[in-house]
């Protein structure tokens, strides 16, 4: 299980908060608390990547603008 904080750019709202909820939901990340500006998820590495995590926040109109292992 890998967790790491993900800081994600244009979020400006609480729907901003739900949309990025939705998109990390879609990819089947375990866990995912998802503040406006950044977020801290726990996915399995071997099914998710940095790379669909960004392509996901990108089709949710954000950008993923870096991240950190927790």
């Amino acid at each position: 299980m890998k967790k790491l904080k993900i800081y994600i750019e244009g979020m400006t709202c609480q729907h901003c908060v739900k949309r990025v909820s939705d998109a990390l939901d879609s990819l089947g990340v375990d866990k995912a608390d998802v503040e406006i500006g950044e977020a801290t998820i726990e996915f399995d590495e071997n099914k998710i990547t940095i790379d669909k995590i960004g392509k996901a926040l990108e089709g949710a109109g954000y950008r993923l603008k870096n991240w950190q292992d927790q």
